[in-house]
């Protein structure tokens, strides 16, 4: 029995140590052909009291950007009920059909963005399974509506469904799968991206889901369990590792579509100083940041934080996060 128990704790280590020297030893080749590309949120940019359809052209016209992943944030587009209302977001899509920037759509009821959970105002009267038919609906519509624009090029449905962020209005993790199957049965050319979280996830749910898997990248956050800062000391590799794993059982890709590009204070970025900004952010990390995902092996991503470099130019009248970013595409 001694021997048996001994045995086994000798093959639990060695099953432990060749896990820990497989995701956090060695390096990746860097990527030779890097995608990057930027997150947009109108919300976000009204929220830093910014104009959002002049920041979104100028990213296009002075970043020269040509990847853009746009949050649909749903009650910005019905705010009544069964009463759509799609100015704002043709325009993006006109705009970037313009200048043959490719689109990538987030669409659902978690989309990104604080508080996470875009739901009008109206919809809190319903049931449970009443909002998941609005949201069936909803789908249905912006599928629809864009399934034809030749710039877009993938749809994420929901934000990080399996992650535990968020005030979510119920679980349920079975819906999601309706939702992409009315996306897929509308629109079926168009991949479908499920994303999770970079750094507590091994993204096995979104690869099952998902014909691409979307990630997060952020190596300095806020905790509010210890009230503080921490930064995450991942090596670059682990990333690339699990992306390989990935590959290797569901022969997917793994997409970064959030790589840090802003600070993550106790407050949002709008009620946060300046100091407490530039401390979680500054142009060392962000450069930083750049470099490491380099290391990671990955090839596609996505900054989060684009609209805070323009705050910081037109607010704080500092352009080197722009000027910085500008020398990935220029």
């Amino acid at each position: 029995m001694k021997k048996r128990i001994f045995w086994a704790l000798i093959t639990f280590l060695i099953i432990i140590i060749s896990l820990l020297v497989y995701f956090f030893m060695g390096n990746k080749p860097l990527a030779e052909n890097i995608t990057w590309g930027v997150n947009f949120s109108q919300k976000q940019a009204l929220d830093l009291s910014l104009e959002p359809k002049e920041i979104y052209i100028d990213m296009l016209d002075n970043l020269k950007v040509r990847n853009i992943k746009i949050a649909m944030h749903w009650d910005l587009i019905e705010k009544t009920q069964d009463s759509f209302d799609m100015e704002d977001f043709d325009f993006y899509m006109e705009e970037a059909k313009k200048r043959d920037a490719k689109v990538i759509l987030a669409i659902g009821i978690k989309t990104p963005r604080w508080p996470e959970y875009h739901m009008p105002s109206w919809l809190e009267d319903l049931t449970k399974e009443e909002q998941q038919e609005e949201i069936l609906e909803m789908i249905s519509f912006v599928v629809e509506r864009y399934k034809d624009y030749p710039n877009l090029i993938a749809w994420q449905i929901e934000n990080e469904p399996f992650f535990n962020y968020g005030k979510a209005p119920w679980k349920d993790n079975d819906f999601l799968k309706k939702e992409i199957e009315i996306a897929k049965k509308i629109d079926d050319s168009h991949n479908i991206i499920i994303t999770d979280s970079g750094e507590m996830s091994f993204w096995i749910k979104a690869a099952r889901l998902g014909d691409i898997v979307g990630i997060t990248m952020y190596t300095k956050v806020w905790s509010e369990t210890l009230k503080d800062s921490f930064s995450y000391f991942l090596p670059a590799v682990f990333y690339g590792k699990k992306a390989d794993l990935i590959k290797l059982i569901f022969n997917k890709e793994v997409w970064c579509l959030e790589l840090q590009a802003e600070p993550w204070a106790e407050e949002l970025i709008q009620d946060a100083s300046l100091e407490k900004q530039l401390e979680s952010m500054d142009i060392d990390r962000f450069r930083y940041n750049i470099e490491y995902a380099k290391k990671t092996g990955l090839n596609t991503f996505y900054f989060w934080g684009g609209e805070w470099w323009y705050y910081m130019q037109e607010k704080h009248h500092n352009s080197s996060f722009l000027n910085e970013a500008k020398k990935l595409w220029n």
